[in-house]
């Protein structure tokens, strides 16, 4: 039972913790373009550059 004391308190500055940095996230702009990534993958050139001469 003593062991309660100290893991409720915890779990909820854990879980505060968390949602600050969900928060802070999707301020930041990192939630913005969701499928920007995936497109640029199928789109991407593996041919290696030309030579100028």
């Amino acid at each position: 039972m003593e062991s309660l004391y100290l893991l409720i308190p915890l779990s909820v500055l854990i879980a505060g913790i968390i949602g600050v940095l969900f928060w802070w996230a999707g301020r930041d702009g990192q939630f913005d373009d969701l499928e920007g990534p995936g497109h640029r993958i199928l789109h991407d050139d593996d041919t290696p550059p030309q030579d100028p001469s």
